[in-house]
Order: C-alpha cells, then sequence, then structure tokens
C-alpha cells in the first residue's frame, strides 16, 4: 500500500538530496509507441515516456498501474522489465537545486483496451509514434525503445 505523495513543503528538499526512484512506461499499441508531451521539468517541451515516482511502501506492479491510469488514463499489461536506469537531469521545478536524479525502471507494456488515451496535467498531448520519428528522441527515450525492441 502507498503512503501517497511527499507533502509539498517537503518535496524540494527531497529533489535537492535524494534519488528518485520511478517507473517508465514503453505504452506498444498496434499502431506504435505512446509518448506525451511533457509540461514540466525535467525535459519539458519533450515527447518522453509516461512515468512517474514509486510511493513509499508502493509494489512496483502497483506503480506501474498507477501511473498507468493517472498518465493515459487507461490500464495496461506489463510485457516485461526493462531493467533500471539512471536519469540525471541539470533542471527541476525548483531553483535552488541542481536538477534532479532518478533511477527508474523501465517497462514494456501494452494497453488493456481499446479506450483513448487521456492526457494528465503533465502532458499537453498523447500520441502514437512510429519509427522512423519525424523528430529527435530524447537519449533517455531513445535508450528506453531500444531496450523495449521498438527501434529494431
Amino acid at each position: 500500500m502507498s503512503d501517497g505523495p511527499v507533502p509539498a513543503e517537503e518535496w524540494e528538499t527531497v529533489v535537492e538530496h535524494v534519488p528518485l526512484v520511478s517507473v517508465d512506461l514503453v505504452v506498444e499499441t498496434e499502431d506504435g509507441v505512446v509518448l506525451g508531451k511533457r509540461e514540466n521539468d525535467p525535459a519539458k517541451g519533450e515527447w518522453f515516456v509516461p512515468g512517474g515516482r514509486v510511493h513509499k511502501h508502493e509494489r512496483l506492479r502497483d506503480a506501474v498501474e498507477r501511473v498507468a491510469d493517472s498518465e493515459l488514463g487507461r490500464g495496461v499489461t506489463i510485457e516485461r522489465k526493462l531493467g533500471v536506469y539512471e536519469h540525471f537531469y541539470d533542471t527541476s521545478e525548483f531553483d535552488d537545486t541542481d536538477g534532479k536524479h532518478y533511477v527508474p525502471i523501465g517497462y514494456h507494456v501494452t494497453p488493456d483496451d481499446g479506450a483513448a488515451f487521456e492526457p494528465d496535467d503533465q502532458h499537453s498531448d498523447l500520441r502514437t509514434f512510429q519509427p522512423p520519428f519525424e523528430f529527435d528522441l530524447h537519449p533517455y527515450v531513445e535508450a528506453y525503445l531500444e531496450d523495449a525492441g521498438v527501434l529494431e
């Protein structure tokens, strides 16, 4: 069971001092891979895979389900775990920190049904793309897609 999010008044201290454990999802459909246009730092303005922080006492599978529901508006099936990654960013939502450090666990997933994807407030848009992409992929996204076999 999750203890939920860190209180806002403590979040800056966490970002400043602690690597953040998260799950990132390579969502593959019959039409391609789903990416969201990020509205916040880090990677603001980039097309990125859906993902989110793991809450204390939350199992990874439960985090995947929660993130899919929250960021996509629908459930997913885990096809396989891609592995553990390291993401270092120079920016965060706080001016007084020296960026963010994530330790994400990547998952290759497929949607449970054919319902439309519904973006959350962290994304201005969700779209399904087929390689080759008409834009440069963020290096972290490219690594996920390579490991998931989407770029082969």
